[in-house]
């Protein structure tokens, strides 16, 4: 292929890449990034992927998308731009209401990415007999560093890829390639002296600049941790049910962000600031009714129980306690262990010890009892 129909190629992809959605478009080599093995060694071997097992399986292939696809030469980078209508950090006062991550307040991104990648994919593979591989973070794809080295923006203080259109909110999806296309320049980073999204993090997640430790981070807690959240970081999640975007709200480059028109990437009106305490009623089946097509229905709602509880724990509201109580005897351990914490933050001294006598001789479960006794040895009472 000529380098004239090289450019018309990229040209049409490009042009229907718009067409459907996507806000940035960049190529760039499948070798390109031939310091992800250090970057990412590095990070296994401090400790701070614990507990994300699919980061530590198979490192190498993650590290390298030839390793993935011994085929690929070139990786085409695709940003959909999610940029909210609103602060998401304008309810973080509020301790009725949980706050949710935008990408999660409505459709599951997977979902809304993937077929626009396989229709471009198509395109390019009907131009050119290429074989093609579409990846939307579901496989061993380093998405962010590719993006960066593809030119749709940089790396920013917070791991996190900083667009100059779009600041924090963009979804990538990654099409890989067996032929040969001219990369764009990667993009220079451009945080400059800014430490904005260091300073705001409520958990201090960043052992430094432009590293993440996600054992600390409220993200990782909140989506993918699937045990009790430690007690240390309990207080700070606030009211956080779902995510974290403090540090990516805080970034000034969503200045020259617009926020979107597509209805399937704005707010769902009942995931902008559901209270509370009508979460803490869900059954599975309510649960699974309300977030039918969100990415939330993954974590189940048992951990996410866990994580309103941990929410109406941190209520400075009275009445969150009646929301905490039922919990107590929830079919979950997992739920029955936030919610002896967070009844503790709200109980007297008396009432406390009520719960237990009430509670204490039926469980069974070890972490709960733990709970439980931290509880009352906290309050000077005996675990009897």
């Amino acid at each position: 292929m000529s380098a004239a129909d090289t450019d018309r190629l990229l040209d049409t992809l490009r042009e229907r890449a718009a067409a459907l959605g996507f806000s940035a478009f960049g190529v760039t080599s499948a070798a390109a990034r031939s310091d992800l093995d250090e970057k990412l060694g590095h990070a296994l071997q401090a400790g701070w992927l614990d507990g994300m097992d699919w980061m530590a399986e198979a490192p190498h292939r993650r590290a390298d998308p030839r390793r993935l696809w011994p085929g690929a030469k070139s990786v085409i980078m695709l940003g959909l731009d999610y940029t909210p209508d609103r602060n998401p950090m304008e309810r973080l006062w509020d301790d009725r209401v949980g706050v949710i991550s935008v990408y999660a307040r409505n459709r599951d991104y997977h979902d809304l990415i993937k077929g626009r990648l396989k229709e471009i994919a198509g395109l390019l593979a009907r131009r050119t007999g290429a074989g093609v591989k579409v990846f939307v973070d579901t496989a061993a794809v380093m998405e962010k560093p590719l993006a960066e080295a593809a030119g749709l923006g940089w790396l920013g203080k917070n791991t996190v890829l900083i667009s100059r259109q779009s600041g924090t909110w963009l979804f990538l999806g990654t099409i890989m390639t067996d032929i040969e296309l001219p990369a764009d320049e990667p993009h220079p980073e451009s945080c400059g002296s800014c430490t904005k999204c260091l300073d705001v993090c409520p958990t201090g997640a960043f052992p430094a600049p432009f590293q993440l430790d996600a054992r600390r981070c409220i993200a990782y807690l909140t989506n993918e941790h699937h045990g009790p959240i430690p007690a240390e970081f309990r207080a700070a999640i606030g009211n956080r049910i779902y995510g974290c975007d403090d540090c990516l709200a805080v970034c000034p480059w969503n200045k020259f962000a617009h926020a979107t028109r597509e209805a399937k990437l704005r707010a769902r009106d009942d995931l902008n600031a559901p209270p509370l305490a009508q979460l803490a009623e869900l059954d599975d089946s309510a649960f699974r009714e309300l977030f039918a097509g969100s990415p939330i229905k993954r974590i189940g709602r048992d951990r996410f129980l866990r994580n309103v509880m941990i929410a109406l724990g941190n209520s400075r509201r009275p009445e969150a306690q009646a929301s905490i109580e039922p919990r107590l005897s929830d079919d979950s351990p997992l739920v029955r262990g936030a919610a002896v914490w967070a009844i503790a933050r709200h109980a007297s001294a008396s009432e406390l010890e009520a719960l237990w006598r009430r509670h204490g001789g039926l469980e069974a479960d070890s972490d709960v009892l733990g709970e439980w006794r931290f509880a009352l040895a906290a309050n000077a009472l005996p675990a009897e």
